[in-house]
């Protein structure tokens, strides 16, 4: 999803790395590696297999696959405009807003396989229906993933004034709805917002939803150093959010996605996932999942994160415990930039299970 493209690799290991918690993590995984050569390496624990986890989505969402598979089997764009109808901005605006994000996710996917023709049920839905605000916020959206597919394209700014002018429309069609401002979000960033027109943005969002996770995630990326802030500013608006975020809220654990967002490609610095930095992060996070409603839309992408911090910090046991929570679906970050998300999922996962059954050392 957008609202969550950060990219690193399994391992940030390179060249001769001498913590000892970088050693403790070669043996675990030299256990996990001998464990994958049995029958069911994490057996007795109703794991889902390998074969069995499903990339689409972080978490259940029936009503999401049912509408996506329906639109690329038979090209009928009508269950997922019903799907949107009964999905309302008040009320629901994280779940309208992951929706919209995998529907345009979809056709982007359809397109990228078959140009020309490609998620043609979305093209459909726009024509037929193009009163329909939901369409028109999927279509933004669309045309946002699009662009940030191939920055460097000569096609990449005219792209995204089309998604903004989408996004008018929709915002126009649904007056109170903060998905085609969150949708702008976006826009601003790839078009290289001044600090000034993305807080105007940012203003009009926090309006509409001011405690919507998946807003702030996505405007955490225009504060990173890989795009148009720094280190100093991504972690300045993570904390001012967690610091102002009501009981039940999923911001306390936006530290953490500022945290991993400027992990350095190489680790040198021993001890890093056991700083205090990393350590109070991961706390945050740990408040916001006990604390936030098990329906929240956003709760399983933090939970997955949280999973891949635990392993790296050597918490193997609490780490599991996030695992057991998120089974089965792995369509989240750190996983889905991974060239295997499947394989990396299963190997942390596995290392958390024998990790836990290591115990301390």
């Amino acid at each position: 999803m957008e609202i969550l493209l950060i990219l690193l690799a399994v391992t940030v290991i390179c060249g001769v790395v001498v913590a000892p918690a970088i050693r403790r993590y070669r043996a675990v995984r030299g256990v996990v590696q001998g464990a994958e050569a049995a029958t069911d390496p994490v057996g007795g624990l109703g794991l889902v297999p390998p074969e069995r986890l499903d990339v689409r989505l972080p978490g259940p969402d029936e009503e999401l696959l049912a509408a996506v598979a329906e639109a690329r089997r038979t090209q009928d764009w009508k269950p997922a405009a019903d799907l949107l109808a009964r999905t309302p901005a008040t009320g629901d605006a994280e779940l309208r807003w992951q929706r919209v994000q995998t529907l345009a996710g979809a056709a982007a996917q359809e397109l990228a396989e078959a140009p020309g023709t490609g998620g043609m049920w979305l093209r459909h839905w726009r024509v037929v229906a193009p009163k329909d605000a939901g369409g028109a916020a999927v279509q933004a959206e669309f045309l946002v993933q699009q662009a940030m597919r191939n920055p460097s394209s000569q096609d990449f700014r005219m792209i995204l004034e089309e998604a903004r002018t989408v996004c008018a429309e929709a915002a126009l069609l649904a007056p109170g709805d903060p998905v085609p401002y969150i949708v702008e979000l976006g826009v601003a960033r790839g078009m290289g917002a001044s600090e000034a027109e993305f807080q105007s943005v940012w203003e009009t969002v926090t309006t509409r939803a001011p405690g919507h996770m998946g807003a702030h995630l996505s405007a955490l990326r225009y504060w990173s150093a890989k795009w148009h802030g720094s280190r100093e500013q991504a972690e300045s608006f993570a904390r001012r959010a967690a610091s102002t975020a009501p009981e039940g809220s999923l911001l306390p654990a936006l530290p953490l996605f500022a945290v991993f967002d400027h992990l350095p490609d190489v680790q040198l610095v021993r001890g890093l996932f056991q700083s205090a930095v990393v350590g109070d992060a991961i706390e945050a996070a740990q408040y916001a999942v006990h604390h936030a409603p098990e329906n929240h839309p956003v709760l399983p992408h933090v939970r997955h994160l949280l999973a891949w911090f635990l392993v790296r910090a050597e918490r193997h046991a609490e780490a599991l415990e996030q695992f057991r929570k998120v089974d089965g679906h792995i369509g989240a970050l750190p996983w889905t930039y991974e060239p295997d998300p499947v394989a990396t999922y299963t190997a942390y996962r596995a290392m958390a299970v024998a990790g836990a059954r290591q115990g301390p050392v």
